[in-house]
């Protein structure tokens, strides 16, 4: 198997918690796969350990990507280390259930922040980095303050549904890409104008659930001069469209 190919015109393709059609979601192998290919950019989700030490997994809890199941967030980071993430890619996990679990590769362990940072900068991708759940300022600080040592906070955009920390950010970095999250449901719920406020008072741009999009809408948000990213696009068919329409950035576990 292998990535599925589409005309993107100038839209710049993100690989979803690293390509995870083709390795686990959000491991390091799935970051490799992504900066071995022409993605512009690879997207991870972040969490804090009970100890302070920044992550990368999508939920607070290991058993949906792992046969053990902890809380990230209330567990130390040897201990999160010790879990063997499953040897399974996000198409077949869909394919198989959430309760269908394989053995763990060696390699296969939950990353750290800096493991992902370092794989990003090797390859020169841009990293999307979800900060998942509402996080301390303090917190938030010392993890731009890793990022700062690592040398690659201009290679990094970073993306929150916690409008929290999206305030947060812009805060400590006036300057850095940062994009709002938001579910189609949201959009449902503030519509086109309120969107575009939130988006012009803070300075930041829109990360937005693909079928919530409209060319009029991304046509407004450019009049407006932020950039649209959408997630997660796997069809090919609605890809093309979302180029056509002038997306700037398109998400996805297994299209290139």
């Amino acid at each position: 198997m292998n990535t599925i190919k589409f005309p993107k015109g100038n839209a710049q393709v993100v690989a979803h918690r690293g390509l995870s059609g083709l390795e686990p979601e959000n491991s390091v192998a799935a970051f490799v796969a992504a900066g071995n290919r022409s993605y512009y950019g690879i997207e991870c989700d972040v969490h804090i350990t009970k100890d302070g030490k920044f992550v990368v997994i999508h939920d607070e809890t290991t058993g949906r990507v792992a046969s053990k199941n902890i809380n990230v967030e209330k567990s130390s980071l040897k201990k999160v280390r010790k879990i063997l993430l499953d040897d399974i890619c996000g198409l077949e996990r869909k394919e198989l259930g959430p309760d269908v679990h394989r053995s763990g590769r060696g390699d296969l362990v939950i990353p750290t922040m800096e493991e992902y940072i370092s794989v990003c900068k090797k390859y020169g991708k841009k990293c999307v980095l979800e900060v998942k759940n509402r996080m301390k300022t303090d917190d938030l600080r010392n993890l731009v303050d890793e990022i700062k040592a690592l040398d690659y906070l201009d290679g990094v955009i970073f993306i929150s549904f916690s409008f929290e920390n999206v305030v947060d950010l812009r805060k400590l970095l006036p300057d850095q890409k940062i994009q709002y999250l938001i579910s189609k449901r949201a959009y449902d719920e503030l519509g086109d104008d309120k969107i575009i406020d939130i988006l012009n008072e803070h300075s930041v741009d829109l990360d937005i659930q693909y079928s919530a999009l409209s060319k009029e809408f991304v046509d407004k948000i450019h009049q407006n001069g932020h950039i649209v990213n959408c997630w997660t696009c796997d069809d090919k068919e609605a890809a093309e469209n979302l180029a056509e329409m002038g997306v700037d950035q398109i998400t996805t576990n297994i299209l290139e």
